[in-house]
């Protein structure tokens, strides 16, 4: 499974850069198309989503407490991956993209002798050093990323998991309490999406093509290459043939753009607006987009096992 988000990622980014060859935007939103385009929402939704389909009449997946257990495993592992994805790709992206557009400011161009002071300082900076400024290694590990590490930490490590997980464990009660708090966050965060997306209402100017390319980048393009990928890694016998399992390989590619983005565009002052516009027309046609695939995939899953 992180294999497959790192390939939404790396096949997203590829159409993001063609969309950007045609659309021509502003230096300032290129970071934020790649990331749209790049980036699908693998938290919350896929946890909405797939207990929900268990729970379907007529399910293909079996027993709706065995598909929920394992449905919400998978959903669980795909948002760890891409927060850690997020905060370490589309981050860096849209950063790079903000400080581009700032160096191209009329401002800057009128002051040749002042960057070619800065140029032979970064010039003479340890190459170790200038690559931890690119990273920016302490927004990496923001908050959802670290989550995401502690989890995988106390799945992998036997000894931690039998101290936390069971009815026998000596400190069940963390997990428990965890437990609570996550059943709670997953309405808070649709009511946080809700919020986030009246901001679009509001407009910014930006290009309809735009808005349209990313629509099509990840509601049409995107799944069609989901397919042709899980397809091909059946065939070769990469991936296990579980129905379930299958199914959120496919959703993955479906997703409307991380709501994430809009944080990160925040942080650097760099199309918001555009950010909320986007959000709010690819979480629309995503209402749509998102049934009809469910249901070619559910339909599809099966037929290949």
């Amino acid at each position: 499974m992180p294999v497959n988000i790192l390939i939404t990622f790396i096949v997203g980014s590829v159409l993001g850069w063609i969309l950007i060859q045609l659309a021509r935007p502003p230096p300032h939103l290129r970071g934020l198309i790649l990331g749209c385009c790049a980036a699908g929402n693998l938290g919350n939704l896929l946890l909405i989503i797939i207990p929900a389909v268990c729970k379907e009449k007529g399910s293909p997946f079996g027993a709706p407490d065995v598909c929920h257990t394992y449905g919400m495993a998978y959903a669980s592992l795909s948002m760890a991956t891409g927060a850690i994805y997020i905060w370490s790709y589309v981050y860096n992206i849209v950063r790079i993209s903000s400080k581009r557009s700032t160096q191209d400011s009329p401002q800057s161009l009128k002051e040749p002798s002042e960057s070619n002071q800065i140029e032979p300082q970064i010039k003479s900076k340890n190459c170790l050093v200038r690559m931890f400024q690119i990273l920016n290694l302490k927004t990496i590990f923001a908050p959802s990323t670290i989550g995401a590490i502690v989890g995988f930490a106390i799945g992998v490590i036997p000894q931690i998991r039998k101290l936390m997980i069971g009815d026998g464990a000596p400190l069940r009660v963390i997990h428990g309490t965890t437990n609570l708090l996550g059943d709670g966050a997953i309405p808070a965060l649709t009511l946080i999406i809700g919020g986030n997306l009246l901001k679009g209402l509001r407009g910014s100017g930006i290009q309809k093509s735009i808005v349209v390319g990313i629509i099509i980048v990840r509601y049409v393009f995107l799944p069609l290459t989901g397919i042709l990928i899980i397809k091909g890694a059946l065939k070769f016998g990469l991936v296990h043939s579980d129905p379930l399992y299958l199914f959120v390989l496919l959703i993955q590619y479906t997703l409307p753009p991380a709501m994430n983005i809009g944080t990160i565009t925040q942080l650097f002052g760099a199309g918001e607006n555009e950010c909320s516009v986007i959000l709010l027309w690819t979480y629309v046609f995503a209402t749509a987009s998102l049934t009809l695939w469910s249901a070619f995939f559910m339909w599809f899953g099966p037929r290949q096992v």
